[in-house]
């Protein structure tokens, strides 16, 4: 049976999905695209479907099936997770793959997108059988991924431990150490510093150059953050660190607010001994619904989709909400947004700090050099504020909201590499 993650997981990335489509058709419009334009945009540049057979601890042979979307590399060599979950699709894997060309675009990396993964539940295999997994589907797509060709990342239920058994076995088919095959390594493997953190952090500088726009110090601002996971705890731990007030946090289990703000690493080890933040000290418990629309400057969704919607969009009061989540508000609440005045961060741009420092491992293998996380955190800080900026300039310039701004660069991009290269 699959478990309720499993179908959170898919859930949410099939209304990022929709979401994202829906918008591009009305972008597409707004740009005025030949049919030659369109046509490149709608297709992926290769997918393709392996079957590949695995002994199980029992001794038995079972036939395994992984999916791997190359969807645009004008740009780049495509980039992308690779996940394993029972309800993966070439048709989902696709759409995936397309998000990630428009996020590395947006913070013009020169990276393409993709996507893959394993038709599996891993909760399923032993450790011996989801590494056996592993290098049977690279030893099925060896030929297709490389340093120059696509680079696979960790994604949903995959982690730094499988990329080493990806890294491992595509060197022995290879017959050469290739670290630049894949990010999301351990440091001791060519990985990167500062990468646990990245999305957090590139977030956070997002942030900083969205508090300028509307005339905001931080001393003065409050924060809520919705979501205690790898996103959301650093995000409030790095707030916390520099001078925030962070007022309110969540996890899957309930909510805590304190108007005069929160310790966040007493907060922290509240959880590692409970569990929950429920229950922290001098703080009231709320509701995940009710930290959303609490007294709040700067609302920040680091947890699932759909969240803000046209149910409670109204009752927000944050004049900043920065998606570090994906997909956390849908069109509706998005427009009530920009009625409002809020200004509303996409997750695009707010949450990809993890790609731009995946794009600095890369580099730093392909030239055999290690970056000290002061370098890896100043330069990961350039390319966020430049993004933002890029954005916001357009938002301005063609009074949209900053969602469809973000996918107007990144298609803009997209076709003039196309272009350049003669395929348009």
């Amino acid at each position: 049976m699959v478990s309720r993650k499993h179908d959170r997981i898919h859930v949410d990335d099939t209304i990022l999905c929709k979401l994202c489509l829906s918008e591009l058709g009305e972008i597409y419009s707004d740009l005025g695209l030949t049919s030659d334009e369109l046509d490149l945009l709608d297709m992926p540049r290769r997918s393709f479907t392996v079957h590949f057979p695995v002994r199980m601890d029992s001794g038995k042979i079972k036939m395994f099936v992984g999916h791997r979307v190359q969807y645009n590399d004008a740009r780049g060599p495509s980039k992308g997770g690779l996940r394993f979950h029972p309800e993966l699709t070439i048709d989902h894997v696709k759409d995936l793959a397309f998000l990630m060309v428009l996020k590395c675009a947006v913070v013009n990396i020169p990276f393409g997108g993709s996507k893959g993964g394993v038709v599996v539940n891993p909760k399923e295999l032993s450790r011996n059988e989801l590494e056996q997994v592993t290098r049977g589907y690279i030893r099925a797509i060896a030929d297709y991924i490389g340093p120059f060709k696509d680079i696979p990342a960790p994604d949903v239920y995959t982690d730094e431990k499988i990329m080493v058994w990806i890294l491992d076995e595509y060197e022995r088919i290879k017959g050469m150490h290739v670290p630049a095959v894949v990010t999301g390594k351990p440091l001791e493997l060519q990985g990167s510093r500062a990468r646990s953190y990245s999305t957090s952090l590139g977030g956070i500088y997002v942030l900083e150059e969205a508090l300028k726009k509307v005339d905001l110090d931080k001393k003065d601002a409050s924060v809520a953050v919705q979501g205690f996971g790898n996103v959301g705890e650093n995000a409030a731990r790095i707030l916390f660190e520099n001078g925030y007030r962070v007022i309110a946090v969540s996890d899957s289990r309930g909510a805590i607010l304190s108007e005069s703000g929160l310790d966040i690493s007493e907060v922290i080890r509240h959880k590692e001994r409970n569990g929950t933040v429920g229950g922290f000290g001098g703080a009231e418990n709320i509701t995940n619904e009710e930290l959303l629309v609490s007294n709040c400057d700067i609302l920040i969704p680091a947890a699932l989709s759909d969240q803000l919607n046209a149910n409670n969009a109204r009752d927000v009061k944050a004049k900043i909400v920065l998606e570090l989540a994906n997909a956390p508000t849908t069109t509706e609440a998005d427009e009530i947004f920009s009625e409002k005045g809020i200004m509303l961060v996409p997750d695009v741009v707010a949450n990809a700090g993890g790609v731009v420092v995946s794009y600095f491992e890369w580099s730093q293998n392909l030239n055999s050099e290690y970056w000290e996380e002061e370098k890896v955190i100043r330069r990961l800080k350039n390319v966020m504020i430049t993004a933002f900026n890029d954005v916001y300039t357009l938002c301005i310039e063609g009074k949209c909201r900053m969602r469809r701004a973000a996918y107007q660069l990144a298609v803009k991009r997209i076709l003039r590499a196309e272009r350049l290269r003669g395929n348009l």
